[in-house]
């Protein structure tokens, strides 16, 4: 098993810098996404964005994935391909995001709600983000990551939702994917002890129905077994006594979806 790497303050602020271009670069997509966008102009916006920076966007070329940002509608749960896709009213579009500047990663992921979404849909989106939150607040020195994960299990499963199982969070840092593994679920007490100096990725995948998910054979796109809606949400945090670092932030996000909608 490889070692985890533990990041000096410094390290934590580059990755903090990097984690918040990421939340930037989200903030740009939420200005445009809406009824009659494709899914790969959102790509574009956000390639040219980040190059702007003076960064690179992670994703591209990763093991071969083909395009700056993971964006996945509805049933699928993440590394969807941004294609010629039409986003219509009602949909969930999950978009996943990663940088690297200064050769530190930042990663995070945001379920975007088109227009006026159904009941369950809302409720989905809604139950990920608390999961989310769940996750963070136990992702402190001294806990145990499978806190973490069954701090995330146990509120979308209360609320009758999957929790997928095949896919992780990770430690992040000088790769995007690191030690530890970061599950979404989990028994207290149990697995890796986080302490201080451990930057990870926590990224509940939260499916409407069964736990159950099918890879695609292009070998990236993952879908929801029963073809029912998915949400994402992905915050990068550095472990702390007491409370977590959150590096990357949703609030530039919401601000322009607020301002969208008045």
């Amino acid at each position: 098993m490889s070692k985890i790497y533990y990041k000096s303050a410094e390290e934590i602020e580059l990755i903090r810098e990097s984690s918040m271009l990421v939340s930037q670069t989200l903030a740009e997509v939420a200005k445009v996404i809406g009824p009659g966008i494709t899914t790969m102009s959102l790509n574009k916006l956000a390639e040219t964005f980040i190059k702007d920076q003076g960064a690179v966007p992670a994703f591209l070329n990763y093991n071969g994935f083909p395009y700056s940002l993971c964006i996945s509608p509805n049933e699928q749960v993440v590394h969807g391909f941004p294609s010629d896709y039409v986003i219509q009213e009602g949909d969930l579009i999950s978009v996943d995001c990663g940088v690297i500047k200064n050769n530190y990663f930042g990663d995070s992921a945001y379920t975007f709600a088109i227009g006026e979404i159904d009941a369950e849909k809302q409720k989905l989106v809604d139950v990920t983000k608390a999961c989310l939150v769940a996750g963070v607040e136990k992702a402190v020195s001294g806990s145990r990551i499978g806190d973490v994960g069954y701090a995330i299990q146990k509120i979308a499963e209360d609320n009758g939702f999957g929790v997928v199982r095949e896919l992780v969070g990770h430690g992040v840092g000088v790769k995007l994917h690191e030690k530890p593994e970061v599950p979404n679920y989990g028994q207290r007490g149990r697995g890796i002890k986080l302490e201080e100096g451990m930057v990870i990725a926590i990224e509940p995948m939260i499916n409407a129905g069964t736990a159950g998910v099918k890879f695609w054979s292009d070998g990236w796109t993952v879908t929801s077994k029963d073809n029912k809606p998915s949400a994402h949400f992905e915050h990068t945090i550095a472990v702390k006594k007491g409370k977590a670092d959150v590096l990357s932030t949703f609030t530039l996000i919401e601000e322009v979806l607020e301002k969208k909608h008045k």
